[in-house]
Order: structure tokens, then sequence, then C-alpha cells
């Protein structure tokens, strides 16, 4: 049993080394495609990723924010050549699932009830390299979903880990827009751990056989994200009026 495992993820790596895998990458339709695809899945569902990056990063002068958004994507796609090569062995392991959702629930409940900084996210006490590690951690988690989500649209080794990696990095540039938001938005901060604790639900939920429509799950996302602005827009015009009389 062992053996057979082995072997199989052995081809599914050896597929990363083939040159007819990669020409058939480059050089169809449909596998152009499918990349078009991957990418849009990766940059929809690494959404609320990228804003919690944002959070994390945020306490760093601008040139380490940048580096260590940068190291955090080399790990990202490390993670994704390894998760992709494991493949239908790792989708089908319910105790990864589990673990990236029990660290998403950590990170989320830590800071939307356990932090004492005045509501400020624990993060920003974190030394860069500390940063570094848990924007890796942070990428992990949220990435299973990413690469379950992937095989559902190709096998292909190239196809899948093309659109992975142009998605994250659409993702990160992402994530640099979301930094300006937070500094002029910053109740996004709770919102990005609340969005978190969704996902890591929804995760959970997933193991047991009941499926949340992504339809369902977006607007929720994006009504949660567009609902705090409009809610931070009402507050600062009311303190505004209120200054003024």
């Amino acid at each position: 049993m062992i053996y057979v495992i082995w072997q199989g993820v052995l081809n599914n790596f050896s597929g990363f080394f083939s040159w007819q895998g990669i020409l058939d990458t480059l050089s169809t339709s449909e596998a152009w495609g499918n990349i078009l695809s991957l990418v849009l899945l990766e940059g929809l569902l690494s959404a609320d990723n990228a804003l919690v990056l944002a959070v994390m990063v945020r306490h760093l002068p601008e040139k380490q924010r940048k580096k260590a958004l940068f190291y955090g994507l080399i790990g990202a796609y490390l993670f994704r050549f390894v998760a992709i090569g494991i493949g239908n062995y790792l989708v089908s392991m319910t105790a990864v699932t589990l673990l990236g959702a029990a660290y998403l629930a950590y990170i989320s409940i830590k800071n939307l009830f356990f932090n004492d900084d005045g509501g400020k996210v624990q993060g920003k006490q974190r030394s860069f390299w500390g940063t570094v590690l848990a924007v890796e951690g942070m990428d992990i988690a949220f990435s299973i979903d990413s690469v379950i989500a992937a095989f559902g649209v190709s096998k292909q080794v190239w196809v899948l880990y093309l659109g992975g990696i142009l998605g994250i990095l659409m993702m990160r540039s992402i994530a640099q827009l979301f930094i300006k938001l937070i500094h002029k938005y910053p109740a996004l901060e709770k919102t990005a751990f609340i969005i978190i604790l969704i996902i890591s639900s929804k995760m959970v939920v997933g193991v047991f056989g009941i499926h949340i429509p992504q339809l369902v799950f977006f607007i929720l996302l994006f009504g949660l994200f567009f609902g705090t602005i409009v809610l931070s827009m009402i507050r600062s015009k009311a303190a505004t009026n209120a200054d003024k009389s």
C-alpha cells in the first residue's frame, strides 16, 4: 500500500520535469483556458487572504513589508509545488483540511477576542522574521481550499502550477491595495479575522459533506468587506457633523 502511494506521488512529481507535459501546457487552447480559469479561481479564493496578509504586515516599515510579502510569495510557490506533486493524496487527507481549519480558527479567535492592544492585531508586535513565518503559515492554511478546488479543473501539473502561481501573484498585488484601504478604514482589521473564521467553518463543514455554494460565500465575503467600509464612512461623517455642531 505504501509502495503504491509512493509511486503515485513520484509519478505526479515527474510531470513537472516532462518536456512533453510542458509543451502540452503551452500549445493547446484547452490548457490555457484551464490556466485562466485557475487564475480567476485563485484570485477569488484568495481575496480574503490578501486582506489578512495586509493586516499582518502593515506594522512593518514599507521596505520590510514588501520583503515579507515577497518571502511569503516564494514560500507559497514552494508549497504549491509540493501540494500539486502529492496531488490526489493530499486532497483525500481529511486531517490536512482539519488542521488548516484549526489554524485559521486559532488566528481569528486570538485576534478577535484575546488581544491586549486595544483592539489592534497582535501580529503588529512581531519581528520581521516572525511576520514572515506568520505569513507562510497563513499561506499554507489558505492554500488547502485552493488546491482542492484546482484539482476539479485539471489534473495536468503544469496547468495547475501556472494557474496557481499567476493567481497567487494577482493576490499579492491586491494585498498592496488592501494595505492602503486598512490605513483609511482600520475597522477592516476585525473584518479580516471574521472572514477567516467563516473560512475555517466552511472548511470543517465541507469535511462532513456540507458544501456552501461559492456564490453565497462570495456574496457574504464582499458584503462584509464593503459593509465595513460603508459603516466606517457613515460613522466618520457622523463624527464630523457632531464636531461641527
